[in-house]
């Protein structure tokens, strides 16, 4: 009889472990990933943000992560976030979309494009090749940050200015999900006119600088110091450490990250001069 029973309670545990899973495939739809790509941490803030006021379920991966495929898979909703370059979008993160169209068919995504001041159609550069892998674009949001690039004065802030500037984002983002959740999304950058507001702002002059990656860092032989942390950091491996230097490859993206990191400052990408590292946890 006591071996019945212990057969009885198994069964239990089996038929209540099955009736868990498949209620968690049900409602893993209505659970959001927020999936992003960030350099100098704005844009992995704001999806962790918007994520944390979204729901206690969702959780945040970046594109880099081995466990990125398998969690955009087990999802229905995906918050897409990544930094603007010159009114486009990173081309790690445009390959990234275009490497994995199969995985976006059928999706529902939101987007949050981060930038220094303007971009017109940020999100809307995602947003066009993810159509054509067969996603469904919900929403877009265009959130200011501070500046990433620390070697050009323009756009350059106080830290209170970028505390403010984060502050305010923080606000915009509880703003966004509140009419999300209520089914009036924002669609910033997804409209007809933000593109070509994007285009003719931006894009069509600077064309070339996110076309394809480039042969960046610069480095300063002087202030190398052959640390490694750069090609540590590097989302691309586009930098190895020879002879105790640093030795960029022909893959940049433009991302800032070894620069924001370099403890000799001994990195330039866009300009000539180190003025500022510009590392989100400065701002906090």
């Amino acid at each position: 009889m006591a071996y019945a029973e212990h057969l009885g309670e198994n069964a239990d545990k089996e038929r209540l472990c099955l009736v868990n899973h498949l209620v968690a495939r049900q409602v893993m739809g209505v659970y959001m990933l927020g999936i992003y790509f960030s350099g100098t941490g704005n844009t992995e803030h704001c999806v962790s943000y918007f994520i944390n006021q979204y729901g206690s379920q969702n959780k945040c991966v970046s594109i880099e992560s081995e466990i990125a495929i398998q969690e955009i898979a087990q999802h229905d909703i995906i918050l897409l976030g990544y930094p603007i370059y010159f009114s486009n979008a990173p081309k790690i993160v445009r390959d990234f979309i275009s490497e994995n169209k199969l995985l976006f068919s059928g999706k529902k995504v939101y987007i949050i494009a981060t930038m220094g001041m303007f971009s017109g159609d940020g999100a809307g550069c995602s947003a066009r090749l993810l159509r054509k892998c067969g996603a469904k674009v919900i929403g877009g949001l265009h959130l200011k940050m501070p500046d990433c690039i620390g070697d050009e004065k323009l756009l350059k802030k106080t830290v209170e200015e970028n505390r403010a500037l984060v502050r305010k984002a923080e606000v915009k983002i509880s703003t966004a999900v509140a009419k999300l959740k209520n089914g009036n999304p924002d669609r910033e950058g997804l409209r007809l006119f933000d593109h070509i507001a994007g285009l003719l702002g931006q894009r069509l002059w600077f064309y070339g600088k996110t076309t394809t990656y480039k042969q960046k860092p610069n480095v300063d032989r002087g202030k190398c110091i052959g640390c490694g942390k750069c090609a540590t950091l590097c989302p691309m491996n586009n930098i190895a450490i020879a002879n105790n230097q640093a030795v960029s490859g022909n893959q940049c993206t433009l991302c800032y990250r070894c620069f924001g990191h370099c403890p000799t400052k001994a990195l330039t990408i866009l300009g000539k001069e180190v003025y500022e590292q510009c590392l989100l946890e400065k701002y906090r």
